[in-house]
């Protein structure tokens, strides 16, 4: 059963991929039905090869990498008593960002997803050191240098990882994967927070937090390339359903890559996206300045503790939501949009409002100071519609691609997206009246106009898109 399953699942010819593209729209296909027949077919498989091991991996190298950085950014301007020479920094990274996801397939078509993760992740630690030696020797050259670094390698982990985390796992356990491997992102801000907490528990002032935290920082992101080294290869891969991952660009030149890269950004799938992603990432400087800017040094720890509990809650809340049998894939997408967009309406609402007070009252809160709760608890929910906004995104392209070279493509092309939104948002928080309302403002304008384009693209989940995940699934109904 096992080999028939592979021989059915090899690379399709032209003539296959084109059936495979709209088979998902044939009126007698019954994705969820196939779906849940997948769940029930369970093949062995070594622990050490297993997806669920792969997303241990791949979530510890996001709270070594990643997620220290958002630990780190989570304090308030990288912990600085000001955010705005950090901002700046975090400008320049993402902007470089945009130029290594931009190449990231290339690199993956010489030297395969494995290697291109493991080098994402080595420039980390460099910009954790730029901000000790700011922070403790008043150095900025440091912060510019690790920045660039950073830029470099961070978007190739950025891309690789994307690719995996949507190709790994079996298509009924997506949502639990991404929500999984999503945690550990925010994991990295449990700790730093944590770690803040203990050492300036008692600062009740503003100003900038201990070098020591940035100590424990530098470590833990020396250890990410090495925990990278377990991953496993996608051709060794053990899925519950049988089926293989491939996870490869085929052979052709880079400049037909790098075609292929321009015309998938220009179909018109993901340029209605875009709008939908820059809304979602915009909003990593907008919170982290405000938290910044407002709140004592302890209240910023506190902030970053809480906020990465409450939003690993949610992340994995909706990822199981996602994979959910018993409501119809174009339901899960609606519903999700729905939720996940209404309620950032809602913040971005009572955010103008708080931002718009604050910048009239210029107010410091600490947690003994009245008030504090209004404007805390808003980062809070920042914090979580950031992780929603950020899993939900990975399903709809997940959702769009319809082979699994163009996974590839359209992860880094999601997240070179990313970046550029979030290189304007950290260049524009770098200026000081920005940085204190405008980018709440800028961010609501965003999301106002992200929904209706979004729209057009999601009400075709489930209907007439899923292709990849139908493609898999229709190859094992048809060998049982």
């Amino acid at each position: 059963m096992a080999e028939t399953v592979k021989g059915l699942a090899e690379a399709p010819n032209e003539e296959e991929r084109n059936d495979t593209e709209t088979s998902s729209a044939h009126p007698d296909y019954d994705g969820d039905a196939i779906e849940n027949r997948a769940e029930k077919e369970k093949y062995p498989v070594k622990w050490y090869r297993s997806t669920f091991y792969n997303a241990l991996i791949l979530g510890l190298c996001n709270f070594l990498a990643p997620g220290i950085w958002g630990a780190m950014n989570s304090l308030g301007g990288g912990g600085d008593e000001s955010p705005y020479l950090v901002n700046t920094a975090n400008a320049l990274t993402f902007c470089l960002m945009v130029l290594s996801c931009f190449f990231g397939s290339v690199i993956v078509k010489y030297i395969g997803i494995k290697w291109t993760f493991i080098i994402g992740t080595i420039g980390y630690a460099p910009y954790a050191a730029g901000l000790y030696t700011h922070n403790r020797y008043g150095f900025d050259w440091l912060v510019i240098l690790g920045a660039v670094l950073c830029g470099l390698s961070a978007g190739i982990f950025w891309m690789a990882e994307a690719a995996i985390a949507l190709s790994y796992p079996e298509p009924h356990n997506q949502g639990r994967f991404l929500g999984f491997w999503l945690s550990f992102r925010v994991g990295g801000q449990i700790i730093g927070g944590a770690i803040n907490l203990g050492v300036d528990a008692k600062d009740e002032n503003a100003g900038k937090i201990s070098y020591h935290v940035f100590e424990a920082f530098i470590a833990l992101q020396a250890l990410a390339p090495f925990v990278g080294l377990l991953l496993s290869q996608p051709k060794q891969v053990q899925r519950t359903d049988g089926l293989p991952v491939r996870l490869r660009i085929l052979d052709h030149k880079w400049s037909t890559e790098l075609l292929a890269v321009t015309k998938l950004f220009f179909s018109r799938d993901f340029l209605l996206i875009v709008p939908l992603i820059a809304q979602a990432v915009y909003s990593e400087a907008v919170m982290f300045t405000f938290q910044g800017l407002w709140f004592s040094v302890r209240a910023r720890a506190l902030g970053s503790f809480l906020s990465g509990v409450v939003a690993l809650i949610a992340g994995n809340v909706l990822g199981a939501f996602l994979d959910s049998k018993k409501i119809s894939l174009k339901s899960r997408a609606r519903g999700a949009f729905i939720v996940v967009l209404g309620l950032q309406g809602a913040w971005w609402v009572w955010g103008t409002v708080i931002v718009t007070e604050f910048n009239k009252t210029n107010p410091v809160y600490d947690w003994t100071t009245a008030g504090f709760g209004k404007g805390f608890a808003l980062f809070l929910f920042w914090v979580i519609g950031f992780q929603v906004n950020y899993l939900y995104l990975y399903f709809v392209v997940g959702n769009l691609a319809k082979n699994e070279e163009e996974v590839i493509r359209i992860a880094g092309l999601l997240r070179g997206t990313e970046s550029a939104a979030q290189a304007v948002s950290y260049g524009l928080s770098s200026v000081t009246i920005m940085g204190a309302v405008g980018g709440v403002y800028l961010n609501f304008g965003l999301w106002a106009i992200a929904l209706l384009p979004a729209w057009l693209v999601i009400k075709e989940i489930g209907v007439t898109k899923g292709d990849l995940k139908v493609s898999r699934e229709r190859a094992l109904a048809d060998a049982a």
